[in-house]
C-alpha cells in the first residue's frame, strides 16, 4: 500500500509541465530540443516594473502583508478593472494570490461542495479539471471543435446546466485554443445563466492583453449576472511576469472573504515585493506592452501560414493568447517503424522523440483530437520547429 494520500495519487500531473520536463531531460542529454509546450512569454519583465520592485525593497516592504494583499495594491487592481474591463470593485472584493492558478484553486475549494457540478467548456486549461476533481466536484464537459472555433453555443450551455451546477469556468482569450468570445456571444451565454441563479461564473482573463481583434469583453459587466461572476486575472502573461507569481480575483464580498479565509490557512499573503511590482504593472497604460502583443500577432500569422502547408492538419485562426490548437485526427491510427499513433498523447511523444519538438496533447484539455502549440518563441525557432513537425508527420502512413 502506498504511503501517499489518495488525493495525490488520484491527481493527474500537469500535461504542460510533464512535456516541459521531458524536453528539459532531453536537453540535458545534449539534444537540440525546441519546446513549444509551455505558455510563457519569451520576453523579460518591463524595466518600470522591475524598478518598482527595487524601490519596494529599499522601502522595506519585507514583512508579512495582509492576507488578501496590500490595500493600496488592491485599490490599483480596482482601478485597472474599471479602466480596462468596466468592472466595479472595492478593495474588499479583491484577493491577491500566488498566481492566477492559486486564485482559481481558492475559488474551487471555497465554493464547491462534494458532488456539486463544475461545468467546463472543452477545450479547457488543464488545471481546471484537476482543481474541480480535487474539490470532489462532478465535472460536466461541454464539447466543442475547430469547426465552431472551439466556442460553445447558448443551446449547449442550456443543455449542460442544472440546479446542481455550482461553477462554470472558462478562459477568454482561451488557453489552449486562442479563441476569443465576442461581446454578443457572452451576452447570449449570460441570458442562459440568468435561469440558473445558483451557478457562479469564473471568467479567467489572464490573456486579456494578448487579444488581436477587439478589446476583451468581460462577462462580469452583464448587469443581470454580475454578482455571480468571479473575474480572475494576473500579470504573468501580459507583463511577462510568470516568475513573480501574482494573480488576483474580483468577486462579491462574500466570495472574496471566503477565499481570504482559505488563503489565510494555506499561504497567507502573496510576496510583498511582487505585489508592489504588480501595482506598477496594472497602473500602466496597456499601450506599454503593445509591442509584445504585435510580436505575438506576427508570430501567429507565421505559424498559421507554415502549419497550413502540412497536409492533414486542421487549423483555425486564433484571435488571442499565443497558442494554436490544430486538429490532428487524420494522423491518429497511422504508423511508423511498427509504432502506431493511437492518441494525441502518442503523437506528441513521437514528435518529441523523432523531431525533437515538444508540444502538448489536447487530451488533458478535453480535446483528444488536437495538440497545443505555443508560439511564445523566436521566429527562427518557430520556423525550424514546424519544419521538423512537417518532416516527422510525413513519415506516418
Amino acid at each position: 500500500m502506498s504511503i501517499i494520500a489518495r488525493r495525490i495519487l488520484n491527481m493527474e500531473e500537469s500535461a504542460t509541465l510533464k512535456m516541459a520536463n521531458l524536453a528539459w531531460e532531453l536537453k540535458d542529454q545534449g539534444k537540440d530540443v525546441i519546446s513549444l509546450s509551455l505558455g510563457e512569454p519569451d520576453f523579460n519583465t518591463p524595466q518600470f516594473v522591475k524598478d518598482a520592485a527595487i524601490e519596494a525593497i529599499h522601502n522595506d516592504f519585507t514583512h508579512y502583508p495582509p492576507v488578501p494583499g496590500y490595500k493600496d495594491v488592491r485599490q490599483s487592481i480596482c482601478e485597472k478593472f474599471k479602466r480596462d474591463n468596466g468592472l466595479e470593485f472595492t478593495p474588499e472584493q479583491i484577493v491577491i494570490s500566488t498566481g492566477a492558478k492559486h486564485s482559481l484553486m481558492n475559488i474551487c475549494l471555497a465554493l464547491v461542495n462534494p458532488g456539486e457540478e463544475v461545468i467546463l467548456p472543452a477545450p479547457y486549461w488543464v488545471s481546471y479539471h484537476a482543481m474541480a476533481s480535487f474539490a470532489e466536484a462532478k465535472i460536466v464537459e461541454i464539447k466543442t471543435g475547430i469547426e465552431n472555433d472551439f466556442k460553445i453555443t447558448p443551446e449547449q450551455l442550456e443543455e449542460a446546466l442544472t440546479e446542481n451546477s455550482k461553477l462554470f469556468i472558462f478562459s477568454n482569450p482561451c488557453n489552449p485554443s486562442g479563441s476569443v468570445y465576442s461581446k454578443d456571444e457572452l451576452i447570449a451565454l449570460a441570458q442562459v445563466f440568468e435561469k440558473y441563479p445558483k451557478c457562479y461564473i469564473v471568467s479567467d482573463e489572464i490573456y486579456e492583453h494578448i487579444n488581436f481583434d477587439d478589446e476583451c469583453f468581460s462577462i462580469g459587466t452583464v448587469e443581470s449576472i454580475k454578482d455571480r461572476v468571479i473575474t480572475v486575472n494576473g500579470v504573468a502573461k501580459g507583463f511577462a511576469m510568470t516568475g513573480w507569481r501574482i494573480g488576483y480575483l474580483g468577486a462579491s464580498k462574500e466570495v472574496a472573504s471566503a477565499c481570504t479565509k482559505l488563503q489565510g490557512q494555506f499561504t497567507s499573503g502573496a510576496n510583498t515585493i511582487a505585489q508592489k511590482a504588480t501595482a506598477a504593472a496594472v497602473q500602466a497604460d496597456p499601450k506599454k506592452i503593445e509591442e509584445m502583443k504585435q510580436t505575438f500577432l506576427k508570430r501567429r500569422d507565421l505559424v498559421i501560414e507554415l502549419l497550413k502547408s502540412i497536409e492533414g492538419l486542421g487549423v483555425n485562426i486564433p484571435k488571442g493568447a499565443f497558442y494554436v490548437f490544430p486538429d490532428v485526427s487524420s494522423y491518429l491510427g497511422k504508423s511508423v517503424n511498427g509504432q502506431t499513433i493511437k492518441t494525441a498523447d502518442d503523437l506528441c511523444m513521437y514528435l518529441l522523440e523523432d523531431g525533437l519538438v515538444a508540444t502538448t496533447s489536447g487530451e488533458s484539455f478535453g480535446c483528444p483530437q488536437n495538440i497545443r502549440i505555443s508560439y511564445a518563441n523566436s521566429e527562427e525557432q518557430l520556423k525550424e520547429a514546424i519544419k521538423r513537425l512537417k518532416n516527422s508527420l510525413a513519415k506516418l502512413s
